[in-house]
C-alpha cells in the first residue's frame, strides 16, 4: 500500500479537516481553481471560435486562394476576363488537397427601388458554384439555381434588404454604368429568391449573388470568359503551402493570392486572439497556483505536530511532502471538476441558445461563437494540474525545515 496516499486520504476524509481553521482557505483555493478553469475554457473556446467563424466567412466570399489576372485593378470589379479553358479547371489535379475550384465575376452597380438606392457588387456565379457556406447563411427563401438557362434570381443580404425595404420575392432594378458616359447604362430587373445573413457586415453590405451570364453579357465576354477563380482547400493549416503550389501550377500570365494576404488586416487582428488566450491562461494559472500555495502552507502549519511525529517515527522529508502534495492534488482535481462542469455548461448553453450577442460591425459576427474540442479541454486540465503541482513543490520544502522536537511540542 502507498503509505503517503493512504495518510493523505485519511486526512481528507476526517471531520476535523472539514471544520478546521484551514477549511475556508481551502474552499477559496478550490474556488480559485474552478474559476480559473472556467475563465480559461471560455477564453479558448470563444477565441478559437471567433477566429474560425471570421475565417470561414471570409472564405465563403472569396475561397482560400484567388486566381486573377496580373493587372493594376484594386477594386472587386472584374475588368479583364480570364478564359475558363485552363489545365487546372474544373479540377486542380496537379495539387493535392484542393477541394473545389469555381469561376466567378463581379460587376459594380446601383440597386434602385422606387424609394431607395444603394451601391453594391453583383457577384456572378455559375453551375460550378459551391453553396456550402451560403446554405448556412440563408435565413429566408432558397438558394438560386444557375444550372439551366440564364435567369434573374438573386440572393441578397438581409442588411441590404432592410436598407432598401425589400423582402422575399420582391423585384428591383440594378443599374450598371458603362465606361463610356455617353452610352446608356445596362438595367436589369432582378427577383429576390433568397435572403442571407453572414453577420460579416463588410461583405453583406456589398454583395448580391446573381447569374454570371449577366456579367458576361454586359461586358460582352464570351461564354468561357470569367473574372477570376476561387480555390478551396481541405486543410486551412496548409494554406501558405497550397498557395505556393497553386501559384507554381498556374500559367505565368495569372496571379494567385491567399485570403490571408488579401485581407491581411483582418487576419492580423484575429491573430491577436492567440496572444490574449496565452496571457489569460498564464494569469489564471498563476492566480490559482498562488491560492493553492496559501492553502498548502496553512495545511502544513495546521499539522505541524503530525509532521514532527512522522519525522520522529522515521519518515523522510520527501515522504511527508508527498502526503501534502497528494492532499493538494485532491483539492486541485476538485476545483477542476467544478470548473469543467460550469465551463462546459456555459459553453454548450451559448452554442445552442446563443445568449451572448456581439456587434457585427466590430467583431464580424452576431453572437459569440464557441469552439468545443476534447483535445484542448484535456490538455487544459492536465496542464493546470501539473503546473499547480510544480508550483507547490517550493512551499512544500518548508517541511524539511521543521524540527521533530519543536514540532511535537508545537501548540
Amino acid at each position: 500500500m502507498n503509505f503517503e496516499y493512504f495518510l493523505a486520504k485519511r486526512i481528507i476524509s476526517s471531520k476535523s479537516y472539514k471544520s478546521s481553521v484551514s477549511a475556508p482557505i481551502i474552499k477559496i483555493g478550490i474556488a480559485a481553481i474552478a474559476i480559473g478553469v472556467l475563465v480559461m475554457m471560455i477564453t479558448i473556446a470563444t477565441g478559437i471560435g471567433l477566429q474560425q467563424k471570421i475565417r470561414d466567412k471570409v472564405v465563403a466570399f472569396n475561397g482560400h486562394i484567388l486566381i486573377t489576372n496580373y493587372d493594376s485593378n484594386t477594386s472587386e470589379e472584374s475588368i479583364l476576363p480570364i478564359s475558363k479553358k485552363q489545365a487546372f479547371y474544373p479540377e486542380f489535379k496537379t495539387v493535392d488537397g484542393i477541394k473545389h475550384i469555381q469561376a466567378v465575376a463581379s460587376k459594380y452597380g446601383v440597386v434602385r427601388t422606387e424609394a431607395y438606392f444603394e451601391a453594391a457588387y453583383l457577384k456572378g456565379v455559375g453551375a460550378d458554384y459551391n453553396w456550402q457556406y451560403f446554405n448556412e447563411f440563408l435565413v429566408e427563401g432558397k438558394l438560386p439555381d444557375y444550372t439551366n438557362k440564364r435567369n434573374e434570381d438573386v440572393l441578397i443580404s438581409q442588411y441590404l434588404a432592410n436598407r432598401l425595404n425589400l423582402k422575399l420575392n420582391d423585384t428591383f432594378q440594378m443599374v450598371f454604368i458603362k465606361e463610356d458616359p455617353e452610352k446608356l447604362p445596362n438595367i436589369i430587373t432582378y427577383k429576390i429568391v433568397g435572403i442571407y445573413n453572414s453577420g460579416f457586415q463588410d461583405f453583406d453590405a456589398n454583395y448580391i449573388i446573381g447569374d454570371i451570364r449577366h456579367i458576361q453579357r454586359i461586358n460582352k465576354w464570351d461564354d468561357d470568359q470569367i473574372g477570376n477563380f476561387e480555390v478551396f482547400i481541405n486543410d486551412y493549416s496548409e494554406l501558405n503551402q497550397k498557395g505556393t503550389q497553386v501559384y507554381e501550377n498556374t500559367p505565368s500570365i495569372l496571379n494567385t493570392q491567399t485570403i490571408t494576404n488579401k485581407y491581411s488586416s483582418i487576419f492580423e487582428w484575429i491573430k491577436i486572439f492567440d496572444t490574449n488566450i496565452y496571457g489569460i491562461i498564464g494569469i489564471m494559472i498563476l492566480v490559482a497556483g498562488i491560492n493553492m500555495i496559501t492553502a498548502l502552507l496553512v495545511l502544513i502549519l495546521e499539522r505541524t505536530q503530525m509532521i514532527g511525529i512522522l519525522k520522529a517515527l522515521g519518515s523522510s522529508n520527501w515522504s511527508i511532502r508527498k502526503v501534502f502534495l497528494y492532499n493538494a492534488s485532491y483539492l486541485i482535481i476538485l476545483g477542476l471538476i467544478w470548473g469543467n462542469v460550469l465551463g462546459l455548461g456555459l459553453l454548450f448553453t451559448q452554442k445552442y441558445f446563443k445568449i451572448f450577442t456581439l456587434d457585427p460591425s466590430v467583431y464580424y459576427v452576431t453572437e459569440a461563437p464557441v469552439y468545443i474540442s476534447l483535445g484542448y479541454i484535456v490538455a487544459l486540465n492536465i496542464g493546470t494540474l501539473l503546473l499547480c503541482l510544480i508550483m507547490l513543490l517550493v512551499p512544500s520544502y518548508l517541511i524539511t525545515k521543521i524540527s521533530p522536537v519543536k514540532a511535537i511540542r508545537f501548540d
